[in-house]
């Protein structure tokens, strides 16, 4: 059986080599080696700690389901991940955001309690 990797726990150790019909695995699974780290690709906002809520923070929509929300930067930079410039918004809010080419203002946020 392959061993899991080291670094993410979670996935199979990449094949190295084979010698005398033995495999040699190395210590880490291809994402961990391609991506440097347990993350695999996750955004930014979701290494910086940031978790998106079930409601909108713009129009107020409820919903179970996270796949019909985003996160929206409101600088506009995806690298800034501080959580103040971070909003969870509904697909809707989103496109009207960005339709808009509206960026919403400091003076506009509600305080997440």
């Amino acid at each position: 059986m392959r061993p899991l990797c080291k670094v993410c726990n979670k996935y199979p150790c990449a094949i190295n080599y084979h010698k005398k019909d033995i495999i040699f695995y190395r210590s880490k699974c291809e994402a961990c080696i391609r991506y440097g780290g347990a993350n695999h690709g996750m955004p930014k906002w979701h290494n910086a700690g940031y978790r998106m809520k079930s409601k909108c923070d713009k129009c107020g929509y409820k919903s179970e389901y996270p796949i019909q929300f985003n996160v929206f930067h409101i600088d506009g930079h995806m690298n800034n991940c501080n959580f103040k410039n971070l909003k969870t918004v509904c697909a809707n809010c989103q496109r009207t955001l960005h339709k808009e080419g509206f960026k919403w203002k400091q003076g506009d946020l509600v305080p997440d309690f």
